[in-house]
């Protein structure tokens, strides 16, 4: 037997020294800490498209497919308790006076400084903004 598959986007969304995390108001990991992003729908043109809207639902913060650089892909057999999940992270750095509100799956938002974010994280997002930050400074 074979598990399923599926296929999600996540942001990692810079302003100035922060990152902008989401509060998981559903399981898993309801109540942490995490990166905006969710699953590629059959609508969305790419797992770019996902991105794009993702951060738009989940926070408010409106960026264009342009505006997002790859980081990698994610797909560790257990880096999702609901079973095998593959995602393609990207990073966006937004202008200083950039504000986010909650809305669809995250229960709250928050600007975290980047060099308070560790591995505390829900799922592997830590090694996520890990591997963002170290690319952004290359």
């Amino acid at each position: 037997m074979t598990d399923t598959v599926r296929y999600t986007a996540d942001v990692v969304c810079i302003r100035g020294g922060d990152v902008l995390l989401i509060e998981r108001g559903w399981p898993p990991h309801k109540g942490k800490l995490a990166l905006p992003g969710g699953h590629v729908d059959p609508e969305d043109a790419s797992p770019l498209a996902a991105a794009v809207r993702e951060l738009r639902e989940e926070t408010d913060v409106r960026v264009t497919p342009d505006d997002l650089t790859k980081v990698g892909v994610y797909d560790a057999p257990g880096r999702d308790p609901r079973g095998r999940y593959s995602t393609t992270a990207f990073v966006v750095t937004v202008p200083e006076h950039t504000t986010a509100q909650a809305g669809d799956d995250a229960a709250a938002v928050q600007w975290i400084p980047l060099d308070r974010v560790g591995d505390n994280l829900a799922f592997d997002h830590g090694q996520i903004v890990s591997d963002a930050r170290r690319q952004l400074l290359t």
